[in-house]
């Protein structure tokens, strides 16, 4: 690979981590939030949900929108919005201000996080596109996991504010990498908003991919809602080793995202769909029936492997045959998708788990055993309705290629 596929790559890759640690990176910081602006805990809870709802409310619309002005373009505008945002929070001398910040500070990433995918096929070969989607999946589980770790480092040396400060000569980085390395736009005719939106849609492999995505992104949501209750009241952990334990699924999907790629590129995008809800499914049948940390931890792997199989191919499939003029819009959608699974998985799935092992805070060490059971059952279920999507993409998908 040469010296701009490179430098592409990794101004690509550095604007996807920059996105997912803002996602995480302020969670830390909330006790002493409250405690400076002497405010409630649902009152800072705001800095965090102010950030994911402007992604989720704008990603559809950045990524249409960086069809028509040129995806470059709109990634170093992202870019250098994202910067000022974090100065901004960083300088926040009230909470309300620093909420208003963060708004801003999502709109930058839900841009950043719609172009790095829909960049992807201007950056990489056909032949390559699996080992980048593996390489973006990383640097946002990466990204999730460094948030609270470097967001503590920052916290006890430099106070709140370096955890949003720390942002501003990050994101003018990753800015002068994509000047430096990305192609140039080149002007393409815009389609009528409306047709950019819905005309994809109309595809029913494309639907199948982010459907998909919904029930896989909210399964593993479930794992950072329910495990800290199992972890600590199921199996007693003090806060230091449920920390730990919380960070395997994390660094999993780090380690695992690059040879996700690499297997997607040689056996094809279909078949790994299927080979990694097959793993997630084996994961969530383990984390239906584990007890003790160590049954845990492997049901855990197991089930964060699948997912890095997973979305290597899936991204790669939803995103390989897109048409250049849709790639924005595209990538959009699955991103949106992602977020809803998500919000799908700490709503719906933290309810079954609410469901199942009432008053939490004060049930027995079983009570919570079988919360977690129950919930990872009906993730198993969930998987196994991603799979009947999966096989009839890849039943179409063959038809089609053998009608050829």
């Amino acid at each position: 690979m040469h010296t701009a596929s490179k430098g592409s790559l990794l101004s690509l890759s550095l604007s996807m981590l920059l996105a997912s640690l803002g996602t995480s990176i302020a969670n830390v910081g909330l006790p002493r939030l409250a405690q400076v602006f002497e405010a409630s805990f649902h009152a800072v809870q705001g800095v965090v949900l102010a950030y994911l709802l402007a992604i989720t409310a704008v990603i559809v619309s950045a990524g249409r929108l960086g069809d028509r002005l040129g995806r470059r373009r709109l990634l170093l505008a992202g870019l250098l919005l994202f910067a000022v945002a974090c100065a901004l929070c960083g300088i926040a001398p009230t909470l309300e201000w620093l909420i208003g910040a963060r708004i801003l500070q999502g709109l930058g990433a839900a841009i950043m996080m719609a172009m790095t995918l829909a960049m992807v096929g201007d950056t990489v070969t056909q032949q390559r596109t699996g080992r980048a989607m593996g390489l973006l999946g990383t640097m946002s589980a990466v990204g999730t996991a460094m948030g609270p770790s470097v967001g503590g480092v920052l916290l006890s040396v430099w106070g709140w504010r370096a955890l949003f400060l720390v942002g501003v000569p990050l994101g003018l980085l990753a800015a002068t990498l994509a000047w430096r390395y990305l192609s140039v736009d080149r002007r393409s005719q815009p389609l009528a908003a409306r047709d950019a939106l819905w005309s994809p849609l109309r595809d029913p492999n494309l639907r199948a991919g982010l459907a998909m995505s919904v029930l896989v992104s909210a399964v593993i949501m479930t794992t950072f809602v329910v495990g800290p209750f199992y972890l600590s009241r199921g199996l007693g952990l003090d806060a230091a080793w449920m920390g730990l334990a919380m960070a395997v699924g994390p660094c999993v999907s780090a380690i695992t995202g690059v040879p996700a790629g690499h297997l997607t590129d040689r056996l094809g995008s279909q078949r790994m769909t299927l080979m990694g809800l097959g793993v997630m499914a084996l994961g969530a049948l383990s984390l239906s029936l584990a007890s003790g940390l160590l049954a845990y931890l492997a049901a855990l792997v197991l089930l964060t492997m699948g997912y890095s199989l997973f979305q290597a191919a899936n991204n790669t499939a939803v995103m390989s045959d897109v048409d250049t003029s849709r790639r924005g819009a595209i990538s959009g959608l699955l991103n949106l998708s992602r977020n809803l699974g998500l919000i799908f998985g700490a709503w719906g799935l933290g309810a079954v788990f609410a469901w199942a092992s009432p008053n939490v805070t004060r049930a027995a060490a079983q009570t919570v055993a079988n919360g977690l059971h129950v919930t990872f059952a009906v993730a198993l279920a969930l998987i196994a309705i991603a799979g009947t999507f999966a096989w009839c993409r890849h039943s179409a998908v063959n038809g089609l290629q053998n009608t050829r």
